[in-house]
């Protein structure tokens, strides 16, 4: 009999030890900031896929763009692009002036095309000719740009960190309560 009650004061201690935690988790959990709730999820997800969408429907364009005109849109060779080439592209009524633009949008903000923006290259026009040259200030620009991208990943790259460090946290939280299920249902019988 007293192997029984050693045994019931030893289940109890461990109870009241996962109580302590699971409290302690629970005021932990309290202060990260509120949840996220089933419409922001919903939101969050329809709007990833529409970006998704239009990710595609940008690279479908610019693989347009690239087999109309390779000798000026190239993915290896990527060179800065003559000043008002829009214009050129559009007279030239190859590809429709929405392609045109999603195309051209997705080039130019591309880190190749910023890291091909350096003072004194060569810009080129459709047919791959020198039609001007980058000044310092757009080269500038382009610099900036490239900053403002890599510090934008990185505040990406710090807020998926988080997150999973907040999975693995809920995931230790869920397993502690089910191991406190199990010792009150054990306590139980």
């Amino acid at each position: 009999m007293s192997e029984l009650n050693h045994l019931q004061q030893q289940i109890a201690s461990l109870l009241q030890e996962c109580e302590q935690r699971l409290s302690a988790a629970e005021q932990q959990g309290g202060r990260t900031g509120p949840r996220t709730t089933e419409s922001e999820t919903v939101n969050q997800t329809a709007n990833s896929k529409n970006r998704s969408k239009n990710r595609a429907a940008n690279q479908a364009a610019l693989e347009q763009l690239i087999e109309a005109y390779p000798q000026t849109f190239s993915r290896d060779n990527v060179r800065p692009l003559k000043i008002g080439i829009q214009e050129d592209l559009i007279a030239d009524d190859k590809l429709a002036r929405n392609r045109i633009k999603r195309a051209l949008a997705t080039y130019v903000r591309s880190i190749h095309y910023l890291r091909s923006v350096k003072e004194g290259a060569d810009r080129v026009d459709l047919a791959g000719e020198v039609a001007g040259t980058v000044t310092a200030a757009e080269a500038e620009h382009a610099a900036a740009r490239l900053k403002e991208i890599q510090a934008q990943r990185k505040e990406r790259q710090k807020q998926e960190r988080m997150k999973e460090q907040e999975a693995r946290k809920q995931q230790k939280d869920d397993r502690l309560s089910r191991k406190l299920e199990a010792l009150v249902n054990l306590k139980g019988r």
